[in-house]
């Protein structure tokens, strides 16, 4: 990820932002709103680098999971679900950037609330089995946390309850037959997440991410398989800086330009 050097310029309103060491591009809001960064990368990294089918980004902010996704597998599709429509926008202008003309053509935006469910859910543009792969990177902050006083961004960081159920549900509903799922979230989080996806998705595989090798785990990224029945499996994690803490390890380098998939697949 760096500063854009892109034609399209930056504005106070929104900023250009190169990933995958120029790859693809991200127009995304200067202030208010959701930016991305690790976690949208962790969350595309969760992909086999061999998917090559239709991905849909739940929550997809500015575009910046979708992208990486396609930035890697060079035969995926994607649909970018949003509710907001400011933030919808911007994934819009993401897709049309002149630096992003070879991904844009396999992507599109739905703005859509992923919480929706039957008949809404699906006339809103989610229809039933038609996703291989569900990503999501949820709201994760508690309501009790201390939060921005940006609407925007308080939106797209700050959990409601039962937000895993809701939106693990509607993954459930539109991923076909043994559909990937996978989910970035904090720690805390893992009880809920299990619980939405009992009886749904198996096979779960369970990475933590630490700082460095001596610190607890600040996220966990989540995959499992629709339909699947089997156990939880916990698998090495990602330490993302060596033990000084000065710059980022090898293999969080990998990640985060898209050189290595999360899982190893």
């Amino acid at each position: 990820m760096g500063a854009s050097t892109a034609p399209v310029p930056d504005t106070p309103a929104h900023t250009i932002d190169a990933f995958h060491r120029g790859r693809f591009w991200l127009v995304q809001p200067s202030r208010g709103g959701h930016r991305a960064g690790m976690d949208a990368m962790m969350l595309a990294a969760a992909v086999p680098s061999g998917f090559s089918g239709r991905l849909a980004d739940f929550g997809a902010g500015a575009g910046a999971a979708a992208l990486a996704v396609l930035s890697r597998c060079p035969a995926a599709q994607a649909v970018l679900v949003e509710r907001s429509a400011e933030m919808a926008g911007f994934a819009t202008a993401t897709l049309s950037h002149p630096g992003n003309g070879h991904l844009g053509d396999r992507a599109s935006v739905l703005t859509a609330d992923v919480t929706l469910t039957g008949r809404a859910r699906t006339e809103a543009g989610l229809a039933g089995n038609s996703f291989d792969f569900v990503i999501m990177n949820p709201p994760f902050n508690a309501a009790e946390d201390r939060s921005t006083p940006d609407a925007l961004r308080r939106e797209a960081h700050v959990a409601e309850d039962g937000l895993f159920e809701r939106w693990i549900r509607s993954a459930a509903a539109v991923a076909r037959p043994r559909g990937g799922l996978a989910v970035i979230a904090r720690p805390e989080q893992l009880v809920a997440i299990l619980d939405a996806i009992e009886g749904r998705f198996g096979d779960a595989e369970l990475l933590c991410v630490h700082p460095r090798p001596d610190a607890a785990a600040i996220r966990i990224v989540v995959r499992a398989v629709l339909g699947a029945r089997g156990k939880l499996s916990i698998r090495p994690p990602l330490i993302l800086h060596g033990p000084s803490g000065n710059g980022p390890a090898e293999r969080t380098e990998m990640i985060n330009n898209g050189l290595a998939s999360l899982f190893g697949d």
